[in-house]
């Protein structure tokens, strides 16, 4: 599908976004872990989120909507039903690593498999930990997917010491050590996201320029009552479009404020963007609030390398910032973006060399300057719904539009976009 875009005007106007993507993820899984019925309120409606309802309806697990919320009926501890067929994850990588942790400790044999792009990603990041508590699991000879977990019968605690920052393989080793009496800690001298400690209620300490995490039987998860915020990732697409868009004004309600996923909105105010903050509450353990969003006149900064975990997701929205910015744009240390959906960077240098813009593509980033000279671009997706929603955005600030090639993939994140770009444009 081409999905092409015309220059915008202004943005003004109110938004609900859809549940964070991280956060509906974990309230399904820890709902079907808990024994009986939670409920989650606006739950994600992306195709990643419903390839985990879909794997846990496989398990056993009953789900169904009812009004404005979903209901979760949970098996309890070791209560899963083994599969009769594989676990497909779809383009989902949170689906296949921290379910990986579940599957390790149940009693029966599972396979976890996915389509073509996530079939490429990394696997052995899990399989590393996993293996340490006395998991068995085997993969491709790339260690890729498909998984096979066989039942876990000899699962025991462990410390470890996460070799780069990932909040993924951090829960993973987490909700495995939900299934032993002994406390599992994890280790991160880069704190990543926090959503399964919070959402848990997990014990964190400090440790030197990091943080530990815990976990055991203890911690295993109770029936609840969940409210997902809106999704920050999502935002940060409007957030862009509307700081780079004069005399604008936008209102985002109830989106996640979580630490650990604000470097995005850090990043962009000491560029100079106008973001305000008012209505901050919590839910479930989650900070949220509504943020007000106004055109800004942008300048680009040096991006610190402790941050980018944090903004990690958000980077290729971020470059489209960097484009209309004064001075010339530089990520480095996020070597991480060439195992997402696609190879973000050189998905990124590959379609701002269609602007003819000045671009240097690193191993581990990227940096560009110069001006746009290409006035009506057909950009490519890569298949990656954080690339087309990016260049989407982009293309609403060209004088002639632009066209997003393979545009469709945006439904694993956020369905109703081109909905809510119409609703708030002028």
């Amino acid at each position: 599908m081409i999905q092409e875009f015309s220059k915008i005007n202004k943005v003004e106007g109110e938004l609900n976004l859809p549940g964070d993507k991280s956060i509906s993820h974990r309230a399904v899984m820890f709902s079907a872990m808990a024994k009986g019925t939670s409920r989650i309120y606006n739950l994600s409606n992306g195709e990643d989120v419903k390839s985990t309802q879909a794997c846990f309806k496989k398990l056993g697990i009953e789900t169904k909507t009812v009004k404005d919320f979903v209901e979760v009926t949970g098996k309890g501890f070791k209560g899963f039903h083994k599969p009769e067929s594989f676990l497909d994850a779809g383009n989902s990588g949170t689906t296949t690593r921290l379910i990986s942790g579940i599957l390790a400790a149940q009693n029966f044999e599972s396979v976890i498999t996915g389509d073509e792009s996530l079939s490429k990603r990394p696997m052995k990041r899990i399989i590393t930990p996993l293996t340490a508590m006395g998991a068995r699991i085997t993969a491709s000879e790339n260690n890729t997917l498909p998984l096979k977990i066989f039942p876990g019968e000899n699962l025991h605690a462990i410390k470890y010491e996460l070799p780069m920052a990932s909040a993924q393989v951090k829960s993973a080793i987490l909700l495995a050590g939900l299934h032993c009496d002994e406390e599992t800690s994890v280790i991160e001298r880069n704190p990543s996201r926090d959503h399964t400690e919070r959402m848990l209620g997990l014990k964190i300490e400090k440790s030197g320029s990091g943080k530990i995490s815990y976990s055991s039987r203890k911690d295993y998860p109770d029936t609840k009552e969940y409210f997902v915020p809106s999704d920050i990732s999502t935002a940060a697409f409007f957030i862009v479009l509307t700081l780079l868009s004069r005399n604008s004004l936008l209102r985002i309600k109830n989106v996640s404020l979580n630490e650990s996923r604000t470097g995005i909105l850090h990043v962009l105010i000491e560029m100079g963007g106008s973001i305000e903050r008012e209505s901050e509450r919590k839910a479930a353990g989650e900070p949220l609030g509504d943020l007000i969003i106004r055109g800004s006149e942008l300048n680009n900064i040096i991006i610190p390398e402790e941050i980018i975990p944090n903004i990690i997701d958000e980077i290729p929205i971020l470059s489209i910032a960097g484009i209309f910015a004064d001075g010339n744009f530089t990520i480095r240390n996020a070597s991480e973006l060439r195992g997402k959906e696609t190879d973000r960077i050189n998905a990124i240098c590959s379609n701002l060399k269609r602007l003819s813009l000045d671009v240097e593509e690193y191993e581990d980033g990227f940096s560009f300057g110069g001006k746009i000279k290409n006035s009506n671009p057909v950009f490519d997706s890569f298949g990656d719904h954080r690339i087309a929603m990016a260049f989407g955005i982009l293309s609403m600030q060209l004088h002639s539009g632009g066209k997003i090639n393979n545009f469709d993939c945006v439904s694993i994140s956020n369905p109703d976009f081109i909905r809510q770009i119409q609703n708030i444009t002028r």
